[in-house]
Order: C-alpha cells, then structure tokens, then sequence
C-alpha cells in the first residue's frame, strides 16, 4: 500500500467519522442509514463497506478514538509526577477538559443510550490506566483494584450529573469537587517508572 492510498483511507474514515457525528445531532442512529452518512462524507456505500460493517461499527471506532485521546490527555497529567495527592486538582482537571472540549461524543458515551456498552468502555479505560501506572502510597483495608473500581465508576455518576446539568459548571470547578471526593477516600499516590506503551 502507498502513503498515498494510506493518506486516502485516514482521510476517508475521518470524513466518515465527521458525518456520522454530524448526523447524529439532527437524528438518532437508528434513524440513519449508511447512504446519508457516506454522501455527507462525500463517498458511496461501497466504500463506506471498504471501511465499516455498518453504522455501529463505525460509532465504535469513533468512541475508541476518543477514548484514547481521553486516556492520552489523562497521562499528561501525572507523567511528569512522581507523587500527588488525590485531592489535586491538576490530576482529575484533564479529564473533564476534555469531556468539555467534546461534549457531543461524551454526552453519548456517558449516557450509554447510543452505543450499548459504552459506559463501560469509558470506565474500563480510566481503570487500566490507574491500575498499571499508578499505585496508592498508603496501606489500605480494602483491595486496591476494588477501590479503583469503586471510585472509577463512582466517578460515572458524577460525570453523568455534569452531564445532565449540561455542562454549567466549568471543569475546574467539577476537578475540585472530584478531587475533594478522591481525597476523602486516600491520600497519596506515585507513578510507577514503568508504564505500558500506548498503542
């Protein structure tokens, strides 16, 4: 394959990805067909085929690009620490940032009414990230992984809140309160000089 049919396909899946968003703030997924979508995105069926099975599909690859670009943003904020407290607010702000920054896919996400799964998905990732490249300083009654996924998806909730009070507060003032919760929970926190690389 050349750069040049490389090129073709980044572009084409994007524009693909762009229409499908697109559409979905005028009209539930349900109600979408594969032609509009590809004639938004200036393509035919054929090959929309090329790249996608169908509409879900091609939702999903939307929701892990920006799963991961959440992830990548998360990492900022901690790779250059080698101990914080919970209740920093540089550490939880990244991620409401970039909820904000992305309202439309994350109301989507988050409500989980779209793409069945997709609350999990989004969890799920904040979890794998906090159990392999973070670890709690302090010594604690309950097991670690337990506590993540107690806070992880007790952090759902107050996302989804944000959510439903669309978006009014800023995203340092929701950092802080998240950071006030976490604190309460524990303490201290490291890095751990090794983490996974990120594909």
């Amino acid at each position: 394959m050349t750069a040049k049919e490389d090129r073709r396909i980044v572009r084409t899946r994007k524009n693909l990805k762009h229409s499908l968003l697109t559409l979905l703030k005028e009209k539930d997924l349900n109600e979408l067909t594969i032609t509009e979508v590809s004639q938004l995105a200036e393509c035919n069926r054929v090959t929309f085929y090329a790249h996608y099975k169908d509409l879900n599909d091609l939702l999903d690859a939307i929701v892990d690009d920006y799963l991961q670009q959440l992830i990548d943003y998360f990492r900022e904020s901690y790779q250059k620490l080698q101990h914080f407290s919970s209740n920093e607010i540089r550490l939880h702000l990244p991620i409401f940032e970039f909820i904000y920054q992305n309202q439309f896919i994350f109301a989507l996400i988050l409500k989980g009414e779209v793409l069945p799964g997709s609350q999990n998905l989004f969890c799920e990732s904040l979890v794998q990230v906090t159990l392999n490249e973070l670890k709690l300083e302090e010594e604690m009654e309950i097991e670690i992984p337990a506590l993540n996924y107690f806070s992880t998806y007790g952090s759902l909730g107050f996302f989804l809140y944000w959510i439903n009070n669309d978006f009014k507060e800023s995203p340092e003032i929701m950092a802080e309160k998240l950071a006030y919760l976490q604190g309460k929970m524990f303490k201290e926190a490291s890095v751990l000089d090794e983490k996974p690389s990120s594909n």
